[in-house]
């Protein structure tokens, strides 16, 4: 049980390690396809960035993409599996709402790469062709990020739910409510910011201060159940 212990909190800090690595290799997040003026999808620009990062960039970045999905979707089995031993009512209740927000906000990932990589032809076209084609190409580009970026916000509601459900036991049972507090504030944050957006896409404060408390979050309760194992019985 020790070594699964060990093995959730380091998949914490892997996934966010994955996500700077994603970054890196110009992975582009759903949220940064929203210009910052008119809050509308930028199909152009990406397109271009993709062209100017290379075909080879695009695919590793979706590689690691894929890899911090599935880390996404172990991680809610492996803490299921620590916490059903407390053998109580509440748990088992939280511990399948955990598990089942959580695989779906990862299994929903997971499918928004597939049309992600439809992105890599259609940017290969937009960049030797003009005209009404080449306004064609960026309308369907604007499409895919469009609808891609609606399944981010969706898939960002579920990991709020399942982040509250986890965050609710830590309080509750005193394994460490400090940390299950951030959770809770960074679940809330994150699910009402996301919700707002559909209806406002230029309503960010919510989700980006969310965001910033699910990094410290993350980070916390990763480092906590790497090193610290044996607080939780």
């Amino acid at each position: 049980m020790i070594i699964l212990i060990k093995l959730a909190g380091f998949l914490f800090l892997f996934i966010l390690v994955l996500n700077l690595a994603m970054a890196a290799f110009g992975y582009i997040n759903p949220e940064q396809t929203i210009s910052s003026d008119a809050k509308t999808l930028n199909s152009d620009a990406e397109l271009q960035k993709i062209n100017k990062n290379g075909s080879k960039k695009f695919k590793i970045s979706i590689v690691i993409a894929l890899i911090e999905h599935t880390c996404v979707i172990a991680l809610p089995i492996m803490l299921f599996i620590v916490f059903i031993q407390y053998n109580t009512i509440l748990v088992l209740i939280l511990g399948i709402v955990w598990i089942i927000f959580r695989i779906g906000e990862g299994l929903i990932q997971v499918y928004n790469e597939k049309n992600y990589w439809r992105l890599l032809n259609i940017a290969k076209q937009y960049s030797i062709i003009s005209g009404a084609e080449k306004k064609s190409l960026s309308d369907l580009g604007s499409t895919i990020l469009k609808t891609r970026d609606s399944r981010f916000k969706f898939a960002m509601i579920l990991w709020s739910i399942g982040t509250l459900a986890y965050s609710i036991v830590l309080v509750t049972y005193g394994m460490s409510p400090i940390i299950g507090w951030l959770g809770i504030v960074a679940g809330i944050l994150i699910g009402f910011g996301n919700g707002i957006k559909f209806v406002k896409p230029s309503f960010e404060v919510l989700s980006t201060i969310g965001g910033l408390v699910a990094i410290i979050f993350e980070v916390i309760i990763g480092g906590w159940l790497l090193f610290f194992p044996l607080i939780i019985p």
